[in-house]
């Protein structure tokens, strides 16, 4: 039986090129990149190089990326460096859509001797930015806002966000591990302080991030060690899995166009052939400004868990927007932070596709969900009880 992939936004495909490129580093290459000898100082080079890859791809500059080992140690590292670089400022402010890795660490300040505002969101899942620059004030030393939703896809207007949070003064970092590779980033025009990334979601290896860092920023390092990273992160490099990065960022720039139009375009074709031929399904999230390879349809009245089940035994990988594939019962806190009805909620499924994806898997899926959520809902008493009273 054949795998057709959609949860991209989980974790994507090594690309081939870039399992190529990393190979020689688990063998030929295995030189320390911080020893002194030529054999060491040809792998420093190497690094060099795929951070430069990495500063193209965003539109900075070599010097202002740092690797790290994910997109979740990126977070933290820029939210402590804003932290503790500003010792007087006790305030974060950052969105109740957050991913965990940025979300519970709000949390966890707030429950030790910090503030956390968390700025809300509308049914479509669009920033409050009143509420936002409602709440800075001078006592505010970091805003932390992702700049793509994992789950919906929604894309926070992060451009204009920078300015103004700039132009007060406060430290602004974005997780931008959904968008870089999916939408064109140029850090040269956004005025963010601090970005997060990761590897394994363009088509990198796992097990590796990186943090840009704005020329200018107060800093304190996360991990206190050696002088790796110019003493910004210190640990020996993790050299296979940064070639790889660079690899995957070199093709990410190739790949902006594609993803904006073919995998778009795949996108749309799946999330409107269901919407028509399954009734009681909507869009959660903004259909006008999200990436282009994300969708999230609800379902009515059927359980997200067992539509998963049923698509994997037809080989069909995607998520739920339910947080029931971990043992709870309630809704992704996503869902709960725009009002979507429960309803709705238990019964969404995020798809996200990928450059890898063709027109004969969309076919098959839009062939074969249609009778899985007919057949859920035949055994949902939820379902017979909403026909009864729709007639």
């Amino acid at each position: 039986m054949k795998t057709i992939y959609l949860d991209n936004n989980a974790t994507t495909r090594v690309a081939p090129e870039v399992v190529e490129a990393m190979i020689p580093y688990f063998g030929e290459f295995y030189g320390n990149p911080s020893s002194m000898h030529t054999f060491g100082g040809q792998v420093n080079a190497n690094v060099q190089e795929a951070r430069a890859k990495l500063a193209d791809l965003l539109g900075a500059s070599p010097d202002e990326i740092l690797f790290t080992s994910c997109g979740t140690e990126s977070d933290s590292t820029a939210i402590w460096a804003a932290l503790r670089s500003q010792p007087d400022k006790r305030h974060i402010v950052t969105s109740r859509v957050e991913h965990p890795a940025v979300k519970n660490l709000g949390e966890y300040l707030a429950k030790n001797g910090y503030r956390t505002t968390f700025v809300p969101v509308d049914g479509k899942g669009r920033l409050d930015t009143d509420f936002l620059f409602k709440h800075l004030t001078e006592d505010t030393a970091i805003v932390s806002l992702m700049w793509a939703n994992n789950e919906t896809g929604v894309i926070f207007p992060i451009e204009e966000l920078a300015q103004e949070i700039k132009s007060r003064g406060i430290v602004f970092h974005t997780d931008a591990v959904q968008a870089v590779g999916k939408i064109p980033i140029d850090l040269s025009k956004v005025k963010v302080d601090m970005l997060s990334l990761s590897g394994h979601k363009l088509h990198g290896p796992k097990g590796v991030g990186a943090l840009y860092v704005r020329k200018g920023t107060r800093y304190s390092p996360f991990l206190i060690g050696g002088h790796q990273e110019r003493g910004r992160r210190g640990g020996t490099e993790n050299v296979a899995s940064i070639i790889g990065l660079g690899k995957a960022a070199e093709l990410g720039a190739a790949a902006i166009d594609e993803e904006n139009h073919r995998v778009k375009a795949l996108r749309d074709r799946l999330e409107n052939a269901l919407l028509e031929k399954i009734p009681s399904s909507m869009i959660n999230g903004d259909p006008e400004n999200r990436l282009p390879n994300t969708t999230s349809i609800a379902f009515e009245y059927v359980e997200g868990e067992s539509i998963l089940l049923m698509m994997n035994e037809h080989g069909i990988c995607a998520s739920s927007g339910s947080a029931c594939t971990s043992g709870s019962l309630e809704p992704s806190h996503v869902l709960r932070a725009m009002g979507v009805p429960f309803t709705a909620a238990h019964g969404s499924i995020r798809f996200s596709l990928s450059i890898y994806n063709t027109e004969e898997e969309i076919d098959f899926i839009i062939e074969t969900l249609p009778p899985i959520i007919e057949r859920l809902r035949n055994m949902s008493p939820f379902w017979k009880k909403a026909g009864q009273q729709s007639a």
